[in-house]
């Protein structure tokens, strides 16, 4: 029992919190939406021309390249209400689990 509580009492030690990573830019992703790192996480920026604004949201078409998890070609609807604002005027997608589930994607602010 004693040995337990010991474990309990250095769980914070012996596993850190997940922590997120920055984009290339130095902004940093939210907790929530990225895995990994700068170099093999599921957070990076994608090409501007891969993005449509359509009524309510965005289109997102993906090649392979255009994300380093795309492995073959996507197009992916996203609502404006999920949309987390860019840091640096890009567009930035997230995909976790795998490259078939967009879990964040940032975008500009909208200047009409």
């Amino acid at each position: 029992m004693r040995f337990a509580l010991l474990l309990l009492s250095l769980s914070p030690f012996l596993c850190p919190p997940a922590l997120a990573h920055d984009a290339a830019s130095g902004w940093q992703y939210e907790a929530f939406c990225c895995n990994g790192n700068s170099h093999n996480g599921d957070c990076q920026m994608i090409p501007s021309e891969k993005v449509r604004i359509i009524a309510g949201g965005y289109k997102i078409t993906l090649a392979p390249g255009d994300h380093r998890l795309a492995t073959r070609s996507h197009i992916f609807r996203l609502s404006q209400d999920t949309t987390r604002r860019s840091q640096d005027g890009e567009y930035h997608l997230c995909l976790y689990p795998d490259e078939n589930t967009p879990r964040c994607f940032y975008a500009p602010e909208l200047g009409f």
